[in-house]
C-alpha cells in the first residue's frame, strides 16, 4: 500500500552529499550477484541456470590474468567477488567518465554455507595507483574510490572502459586494505530495471516512513515531480516543495510494491535521517525480498517465468569469473540462501568524515578491521564478535 502526505518543510536540506546518484545500484548490483546463489540451490531448475549462466550473462576479462597466474585453480577455500553498480547516463558521451555508483565486497568463507556483503561507501577517500589504459596513463593520487573505476576506463568504451575501470579498481582496494579477488561482476542499472517487472513487484517490510522525492500527484491525479532540487550552500540538497504536488509516501509495515513502487522507494535518500545510510538498508531489504520471490514456488515452479527472470538479469550483469566456470560457482554457492547473507555495516551505519578531505568519508577502525579480517579469512569470527555490525535486512 502508497500512502500520500504532505510537502516537506520549505527549504529542508540534508548535509554530506555529493551529486544525486543514480537511483539505487547498489541494490542491482547484489541481486545479479546472488541470482545464482539462489538459482544454485534449487537443482530442480540446474538446466534452466546452465542455460542462464551460458546463454545470457556477457562474460568478459574483468580482472588482469596476472592476478590468476600461480594460483591453484581450486572452487575450495574462502572467495571475494568485487561486485560493481554502474548507472551511465542515456546518450552519455563515449568519452565521458563513468564512476562506479556502488561497490561491494562479496565474502564467501572457506565453508560455502554463507557468504558475507560489504560495502565500501563510494565516497571513501583513497590512493589510486599509477594505471596505463593503452590509451592514457593516469599519474596516480588521491580521490574518492569511485574515481578509481572512472580512471582506469577513461577514454575507452565497452569491454575495454569495463576492464581497465574493473582491473584500476581491484587494485585500489588491494593496494589500501590488502583484499584481492577471484571473480568480479558489473550490473547496469538500466538493464535491471527490467527484473523487477517480470516478477511484477516484490512483498517486503517498510521499517521507516519514507517521503519520495520524485513522485507526487496533483489534483487532479497526474503524476508530477513533487520537489526542486537545488544544490545548497553547505554542499547538500535542497528540497523546494512544488506547489500543488503531494509527494507519495511509503509507511511501515508489510505491503507489495509494485515494479514502479520498489524502483522508488529504494531509491529515497534525501528525507532520511541517516541519508544514504538508511536508503542502503533499505536496498538490501528489498534485495533480500526479491531474492525470496525469486525462489518461491511461484517463480521456481514455473520453468517459462523461471527462464525469463534469469534472462533479464543475464542481459544486465557482464561477469569475469576467474579460473573457474559458472558452473562451478554455483556449485560451490548451493548452500548459500537468502537467510545465509549477512549484510555488513561499515562505518556503523553513518557518514565518518576524512580528516583529509572534509567532502568524503573514511573507513572507521572497526570496518578496516573487517577488512583485514577479510585478507585473514577470519571474517564469520570477527562477526561473531561485533554482532552489531550486522545490518538489519
Amino acid at each position: 500500500m502508497v500512502m500520500e502526505g504532505p510537502a516537506l518543510v520549505q527549504g529542508k536540506t540534508r548535509k554530506r552529499r555529493g551529486r544525486r546518484d543514480p537511483a539505487w545500484a547498489r541494490a542491482l548490483v547484489i541481486a545479479g550477484a546472488l541470482m545464482m546463489i539462489v538459482a544454485g540451490g534449487a537443482f530442480v531448475v540446474k538446466d534452466a541456470v546452465l542455460g542462464f549462466a551460458t546463454r545470457s550473462v556477457h562474460k568478459e576479462d574483468l580482472l588482469p590474468q596476472e592476478a590468476q597466474q600461480g594460483r591453484h585453480a581450486s572452487i575450495s577455500g574462502s572467495k571475494n567477488i568485487l561486485l560493481i553498480g554502474i548507472d551511465p547516463r542515456p546518450n552519455q558521451n563515449p568519452n565521458d567518465a563513468i564512476r562506479s555508483d556502488s561497490i561491494l565486497i562479496l565474502h564467501i568463507p572457506a565453508s560455502h554455507d554463507m557468504a558475507f556483503l560489504i560495502s565500501i561507501p563510494r565516497d571513501t577517500w583513497v590512493s589510486i595507483p599509477k594505471y596505463d589504459n593503452g590509451k592514457r596513463v593516469y599519474r596516480g593520487g588521491k580521490d574518492k574510490i569511485n574515481g578509481a573505476f572512472a580512471e582506469g576506463g577513461f577514454g575507452l568504451t565497452g569491454k575495454d572502459q569495463r576492464k581497465h575501470g574493473t582491473t584500476l579498481l581491484a587494485a585500489t582496494i588491494k593496494q589500501n586494505w590488502g583484499v584481492t579477488f577471484d571473480a568480479a561482476a558489473i550490473v547496469d542499472f538500466v538493464g535491471f530495471q527490467e527484473v523487477v517487472k517480470v516478477l511484477d513487484g516484490v512483498d517486503m517490510y517498510v521499517d521507516q516512513r519514507t517521503t519520495s522525492v520524485h513522485i507526487g500527484h496533483d489534483a487532479q491525479g497526474n503524476t508530477k515531480t513533487p520537489f526542486e532540487q537545488r544544490d545548497a550552500p553547505n554542499g547538500g540538497t535542497q528540497l523546494i516543495p512544488i506547489k500543488g504536488v503531494t509527494p507519495v509516501v511509503y509507511e511501515v509495515g508489510y505491503q507489495h510494491l509494485e515494479a514502479w513502487q520498489a524502483l522508488d522507494f529504494v531509491r529515497q535518500r534525501e528525507t532520511l535521517p541517516n541519508s544514504d545510510y538508511d536508503r542502503q538498508r533499505h536496498q538490501q531489504q528489498f534485495i533480500k525480498a526479491l531474492l525470496k520471490k525469486i525462489a518461491s514456488k511461484e517463480v521456481i515452479g514455473n520453468p517459462p517465468k523461471l527462464n525469463k527472470v534469469l534472462d533479464v538479469v543475464g542481459r544486465a550483469m557482464t561477469i569475469d569469473t576467474g579460473p573457474f566456470g559458472v558452473d562451478d560457482w554455483i556449485f560451490a554457492m548451493r548452500g548459500i540462501d537468502g537467510d545465509r547473507l549477512l549484510t555488513l555495516k561499515t562505518n556503523n551505519g553513518g557518514f565518518h568524515q576524512s580528516t583529509e578531505n572534509p567532502g568524503a568519508e573514511a573507513l572507521d577502525q572497526t570496518t578496516l578491521d573487517l577488512l583485514a579480517a577479510v585478507c585473514a579469512r577470519t571474517v564469520p569470527e570477527f562477526v561473531q564478535n561485533h554482532q552489531a555490525i550486522v545490518g538489519a535486512s
